[in-house]
């Protein structure tokens, strides 16, 4: 796993340990909230995949991240939300399959959006 600096990953989180461990990559200041699931790999196509997640970005409760998804920085993932697909910078995505519902967002380094 690589993760930088300032990132705060709930002691509830989960993330993919098995099969591709160093696959995980999360920048700086992100914060991975409870229950969330961070997947590298994918038993049943047999695929290893790297999952990205950019700086300043929040992982909502609940949420799973699919593997070989490159989050870009200064995403919301909402509470529950199934990401299958790469999701662009600066902005916010819910449900499922995630999808945008507000671009141009910007976060601080504690997760808090910036008006």
């Amino acid at each position: 796993m690589n993760i930088d600096n300032n990132v705060i990953i709930s002691y509830k989180a989960r993330l993919d340990k098995s099969i591709n461990p160093k696959g995980i990559y999360i920048g700086n200041n992100t914060w991975v909230l409870a229950n969330s699931l961070i997947l590298t790999h994918d038993h049943l196509r047999g695929l290893k995949l790297d999952t990205r997640i950019g700086h300043n970005c929040v992982i909502g409760v609940d949420s799973i991240i699919m593997p070989g998804v490159t989050i870009g920085n200064h995403v919301v993932v909402g509470a529950g939300a199934i990401v299958t697909k790469n999701i662009e910078s600066n902005c916010i995505v819910v449900g499922n399959p995630a999808r945008v519902i507000k671009k141009d967002i910007k976060l601080n380094n504690k997760g808090q959006l910036i008006n």
